[in-house]
Formats: structure tokens, sequence, C-alpha cells
């Protein structure tokens, strides 16, 4: 039987989602706590890996068991076996065709930037404080350069390893709440640091640094030496992968 669960973890604590042989990762403790409840080791596929202090809101990964349990004890029994910072949301029978990663037709993430003059105590770990007041709407209109397929080389991390650099942005939007300033932007996948490379990017458009044409410069440019510094990681979070209906997923996973 194939089981999709859906995650939701803070991320300040763990070295990113991967299996790491040096030191915590979520998807150890993820599967550490799965194989308890299973009574086998568990091997889990997921939709994204997320670096090194990142958030997930609901990242969503697949695994084969034999194990017999209702899907109330997959949630409450891998919860907990869990550390306070990761939870499973829900599980899901799903067909042996599902693949968390390749089934997927678009991932979403959220930055959150705290714009205020004052740094963040309550806030801290889920934010990326910005003393400078940010124009947000002018981030908007320059980060709108960005949707469509293009080659995202200006925004791609050195380390990164897929095979190129074309990806397709769907949305893209900036939007102030309060004191806070809301990256939201989706696309059918992601390069390595490439939505902290982007606000990086729109953080100088914010301050009134650079004009809002230099977003689609950098794009055409290709270069990412002279694009923005990548953004801390505390103000992104993975909100989560769409998929398509037929799956039987929960509605906030589909598209």
């Amino acid at each position: 039987m194939r089981l999709a669960l859906g995650i939701e973890y803070d991320g300040t604590d763990f070295l990113g989602w991967q299996r790491l042989s040096h030191g915590p990762s979520v998807q150890a403790a993820l599967e550490k706590a799965l194989s308890k409840v299973a009574n086998h080791a568990v091997d889990v596929t997921c939709a994204g890996r997320t670096d090194s202090g990142v958030h997930g809101r609901c990242q969503v990964v697949h695994f084969d068991t034999d194990a017999e349990r209702s899907l109330r004890s997959w949630v409450l029994g891998a919860c907990s076996n869990l550390p306070p910072s990761v939870a499973v949301l829900w599980a899901q029978p799903v067909d042996d065709a599902f693949h968390a990663r390749f089934s997927a037709r678009a991932r979403q993430y959220r930055y959150t930037l705290l714009n205020r003059g004052v740094r963040p105590a309550l806030d801290a770990r889920y934010v990326t404080w910005e003393r400078n007041r940010l124009d947000a709407d002018a981030m908007h209109q320059a980060a709108q350069a960005l949707i469509g397929e293009h080659d995202f080389s200006a925004f791609r991390a050195i380390a990164c390893q897929a095979k190129h650099a074309r990806r397709e942005v769907q949305a893209i939007g900036v939007h102030r709440e309060g004191d806070k300033v809301m990256v939201d932007i989706r696309a059918n996948a992601f390069l390595h640091h490439m939505v902290r490379n982007i606000v990086g990017s729109l953080l100088p458009v914010g301050r009134g640094e650079m004009p809002g044409a230099w977003i689609g410069e950098l794009l055409a440019g290709r270069n990412r030496e002279v694009a923005g510094p990548t953004a801390p990681a505390s103000g992104l979070t993975f909100l989560g992968p769409l998929y398509e209906d037929g799956w039987g997923l929960p509605a906030e996973v589909v598209l």
C-alpha cells in the first residue's frame, strides 16, 4: 500500500529536508517516527527538498508499507514520535502510480519580511527583518517580469545540481499586511536558492536603490554575480506542492 502524508515543520533547527550523516534533518526525523509506527524501516520521498532553516507548511511525502494501520493511527502515531517542530497533518492512501515529486504539477513558496524599525522577538524564527521601508507595490510590479518559462540562471545557486535552469513561474505577487511584506511565488519547479535569490534582488527595488526594470534585466542577463544576495532562510516557507484532482488528496494540495 502506498500512503501520502502532509507534513508541517519548523526548519530552524534542521540542516534541511534531506537525510544527512552529519546532522539533523526533517526526513530522518520523519522516517524514524514512521518506522516505529509501521514496525519496519520506512523510506519517504518528498515533493521538494528544502534547505537548512527553511520551513514547510504542507510538504507532501509518499511511502510504501504492508503495515495495517488506520489513517488516524498513522497521523497520531507519527506525531507522538516526532520532535515538537514536526507534525503529520494528514494521511491518505494513494494509487501506486502516485509520486510525491513527479506527480506534482506546481510548488508554492512564501517569503515573509518583517518591515519595521525594531528587530523581531516573537516571529524571529519565521521572518527576515528589513528595517528600511519597502515599497511592496514596486516590488510586485518588478516581479512580474519573472512570469513565464525562462532561464533563471541569474537566480540559481552556484551549487545547484539541476540539469538546466529553465523553469516556469506561474504566478508571483508581493503584498503588504501591516508591517509584513510577503512574496508569494508558484512555479512548476524551483532551482537551488531560486526564491531566496529572487527576494534578495527584489529588496533593492523595494528600498528604491534599483529601478523595477532591473529584475527583467537580471533575468535576461543570466548572470548570478550581478543579481542581489541570497536572502536568509528564516523568512522562507514551502507552502506545498499542487497535484491534479484525480489523486484524491486534500483540497489544500489540489490545483
